[in-house]
């Protein structure tokens, strides 16, 4: 055996960090050369904007926290509807996302591939739930949405790879972790 090949690394057989277990990038993509994963990450201004669209939700959840309470109802009810309409929107958003990818990647004729019949589907199925937990009372409708994100998130971890989205999986679980919590934490203050 040549010495070169005793000082090279061991390749990992499982994830050993937390990103590892966040990031699909330990799976291999049959599609790709040589296993490789080639699904574009999302550039800075995307996790810029990502991290800022948590604002309302952070934000609001930490207004519900403050006020309950201590304010007359007017205001604090203002503050849990708005909370309450911006989680359907995003994930309304989260539902629009795969139809743009599937209108850039489809051809003009012919019937579509499953993957994309598939993430229109879901798409659609994300704005209806979205909008019967926005009609929902509160306290009810943000534990919805709260899982729905959730939910939303789970089953994009299959659609993404299908769309070659992958690399946009890590910055989807953040949000989604702190966007969901935030829902939650909410709800439990009303």
């Amino acid at each position: 055996m040549p010495a070169t090949a005793l000082h090279q690394p061991l390749p990992r057989p499982f994830p050993h960090k937390v990103s590892d277990l966040t990031s699909p990038s330990h799976l291999p993509d049959p599609t790709a050369p040589n296993g490789r994963l080639d699904h574009p990450e999302p550039g800075e201004l995307a996790r810029k904007l990502g991290y800022a669209g948590l604002i309302p939700f952070v934000g609001g959840a930490l207004f519900i926290w403050l006020l309950a309470g201590r304010v007359a109802d007017e205001p604090f009810i203002f503050v849990v509807r708005a909370v309450t309409s911006y989680a359907a929107l995003i994930v309304s958003f989260l539902g629009g996302l795969p139809w743009g990818v599937v209108m850039r990647q489809s051809s003009h004729s012919g019937a579509l591939p499953e993957h994309h019949s598939r993430a229109l589907w879901t798409g659609i199925a994300y704005s209806l739930a979205a909008w019967v937990a926005l009609l929902m009372p509160p306290h009810a409708g943000l534990v919805v949405l709260g899982g729905l994100l959730i939910g939303c998130y789970a089953i994009d971890r299959k659609r993404y790879p299908e769309l070659g989205l992958s690399g946009w999986l890590t910055l989807r679980f953040r949000l989604t972790v702190m966007a969901s919590l935030s829902c939650f934490l909410a709800a439990a203050q009303i």
